[in-house]
């Protein structure tokens, strides 16, 4: 790969807040850390306790970031690693070298190799995998919380794609990505799949895809057209440029896939050609035969994510589920804009024996974590399953804490195409790990670990991210984020998309 095309941190500069290059980044971010006034992420040694024993860990952090020879011991946390064969521990370490993780055991001091691992301090701490969201607009970011009340999905295009999106720039493009990104990586979820349907030319494309570099998510780029209002007619075209400048390697955190507005064939056969996998929204209804048509030219396979995945018939079910399609269910926003039954497409998968993932859709009605997803799915669930015992139907198995959390993480990597890299925190996988607060008052005390974080944890919890290893959220603060210049970028955006509608934001409107 060319310099220029590899993408890493390094070459990037990681321009995120505007004129703001990311060596300034840094020291902001560094200044916010040393003005906290304590950290539960401790060193493990006397002489360092602290904030400034944390702030001293994280300056090792970064200095060590490109050394893969690194050691890394993550001590003393309450373990769920979502893989049976590692299995759980009350007081468990996780041991990362470089950007993977190398042991996973109760008591892993051994491995710090005569006092030279850095040692995080997770006691009091829920050390689950990063959490992944399988299908996000990343682009409509800045547009949180403009149709709270909304309930049906023409609505939702209404002040979408046929409102707001016919006026983005590139720089909004930039913007959006930006913001959800940040947003995610700050809840916990250190890989999104971005559905990016709204590049009118190819700088919005290239807009979008360096929002995600620049921030140090992992993120699956999802590069579909624009639904409605004017555009270049780039796409599908331009997807070859952009797999060559930006993807010409799978090893990095950001990769290409194609999104497909319903079941397109032209689209399928584009990815078969370039090797990619197809993100699938809004399928419709009558969809076996367009199933089967896919099968017949093979193209119906396990390179396929199913988004929402609701109304699918009997028939169209067994074809995803022999084909080894992945699925991802939305409980929040098939909810709040009328998409499906009771049921919800993640109740429909797992009648077909498939597990799903979930997604958080979009942002524009409620907030952009994970936590959310979880409450909802669970008590969506257990709502249906109560009405179908009343009705006398037959009554689904009742789903667990430990289902939710299984298709936060490991589910979403199986959408993501990248259960073979994260998902679980098993040996050889790389390190994307979340440690949640189980001490504050919300979540206290740790009782059940994994109900902590399903069912009482919210992004507030979230103390420390890493994503491949590197830091990307510490003792509560997000790191190398200059949030004061992000909110007036993000603030920016959204004043000029609504001035070019011709419409004045109205906070409490």
């Amino acid at each position: 790969m060319k310099r220029s095309q590899s993408r890493s941190d390094a070459e990037h500069g990681r321009v995120v807040a505007n004129g703001v290059s990311r060596r300034e980044l840094i020291a902001a971010g560094g200044a916010m850390a040393a003005a906290a006034t304590s950290s539960p992420l401790i060193a493990n040694t006397a002489s360092a306790q602290g904030s400034a024993g944390a702030d001293a860990i994280l300056d090792r952090l970064r200095r060590t970031a490109g050394d893969s020879g690194r050691r890394i011991v993550i001590r003393g946390g309450t373990i769920i690693s979502m893989d049976v064969g590692v299995g759980d521990f009350a007081v468990g370490d996780v041991l990362i070298e470089g950007k993977r993780i190398s042991a996973v055991g109760p008591d892993l001091a051994g491995a710090g190799q005569g006092g030279n691992a850095i040692v995080v301090d997770a006691a009091g701490m829920v050390v689950i995998p990063g959490m992944i969201d399988c299908h996000r607009h990343s682009w409509e970011g800045q547009l949180h919380g403009v149709i709270p009340n909304s309930a049906a999905i023409g609505e939702y295009m209404g002040a979408t794609h046929r409102g707001f999106a016919p006026f983005y720039q590139p720089e909004d493009m930039y913007v959006g990505n930006l913001t959800t990104a940040i947003g995610c990586i700050d809840a916990g979820i250190t890989c999104l799949i971005d559905n990016s349907h709204n590049s009118r030319s190819a700088a919005h494309s290239d807009a979008a895809i360096k929002a995600l570099f620049d921030t140090g998510i992992r993120a699956v780029h999802a590069s579909g057209a624009p639904t409605f209002g004017e555009w270049d007619k780039q796409w599908p075209g331009d997807i070859a440029r952009l797999q060559r400048q930006y993807f010409s390697s799978d090893d990095q955190l950001v990769t290409l896939r194609i999104f497909s507005l319903g079941l397109v064939k032209d689209d399928w056969k584009l990815a078969e050609r370039m090797g990619l996998w197809v993100s699938i929204d809004g399928a419709g209804t009558n969809t076996t035969p367009m199933l089967q048509d896919l099968k017949k030219d093979g193209l119906l396979n396990e390179r396929r994510a199913v988004n929402h995945a609701n109304g699918f018939t009997e028939e169209s079910w067994l074809l995803l589920r022999d084909a080894g399609v992945s699925v991802n269910a939305c409980p929040r926003s098939d909810a709040q804009w009328a998409l499906g039954t009771e049921a919800m497409g993640l109740q429909q998968a797992l009648n077909y024996g498939i597990r799903p993932g979930l997604s958080v859709d979009n942002g524009t009605a409620y907030s952009i974590d994970m936590f959310g997803e979880m409450h909802a799915a669970l008590v969506l669930q257990r709502w249906a399953a109560h009405g179908a015992s009343k009705r006398g139907e037959a009554v689904p198995p009742r789903l667990t804490v430990r289902d939710m959390l299984e298709f936060a993480t490991l589910r979403g990597a199986h959408n993501a195409a990248l259960a073979n890299k994260i998902g679980t925190l098993t040996p050889g996988k790389e390190a994307d790990i979340v440690l949640i607060r189980a001490g504050d008052i919300n979540t206290l005390p740790l009782t059940n670990a994994v109900a902590t974080v399903v069912s009482y944890a919210h992004a507030g919890n979230v103390d420390t991210v890493f994503i491949a290893g590197i830091p990307r959220k510490w003792a509560g603060k997000l790191v190398d984020i200059d949030l004061g210049a992000v909110r007036d970028r993000v603030q920016r955006s959204r004043d000029q998309l609504f001035a070019r509608r011709g419409m004045k934001v109205n906070v409490v409107g």
